[in-house]
């Protein structure tokens, strides 16, 4: 149902810098760069995370109530890609847990302040 997803930034090169190593740990890829954005993903048509400098050269800011929630593979996947995340500078928004009965999740800012989660249902 999701193309892509795309997470703003104001130092394209530092968020790959964080990226390219985070979601490798996923299988993941830069399949798609163009200067200003870099698409992550396994294959072009698949579904991909974006980090970006917006098209319009304002500075790059997180919304509030956005998030990207991406699937951690078990519980202790969540657990890995979390400290993952968390040694390659990003802030903690809540560690790994279980959130509801069958949710299992942790949550970050990346260096831009955008928040993402990975998590495992089941």
């Amino acid at each position: 149902m999701i193309g892509y997803t795309m997470l703003g930034t104001n130092d394209i090169e530092k968020a790959k810098a964080f990226y390219t190593p985070l979601l490798a740990e996923m299988g993941a890829k830069i399949v798609m760069d163009i200067g200003r954005a870099a698409f992550y993903g396994a294959a072009k048509g698949q579904p991909m995370l974006a980090v970006c400098q917006p098209y319009d050269k304002q500075p790059a800011n997180p919304g509030n109530g956005h998030m990207t929630a991406l699937p951690g593979g078990s519980r202790e996947g969540v657990d890995k890609l979390y400290a993952k995340a968390i040694a390659l500078g990003a802030s903690s928004e809540g560690e790994p847990g279980e959130r509801m009965p069958g949710f299992y999740g942790a949550y970050f800012r990346d260096l831009d302040g955008n928040k993402l989660a990975f998590f495992h249902m089941g």
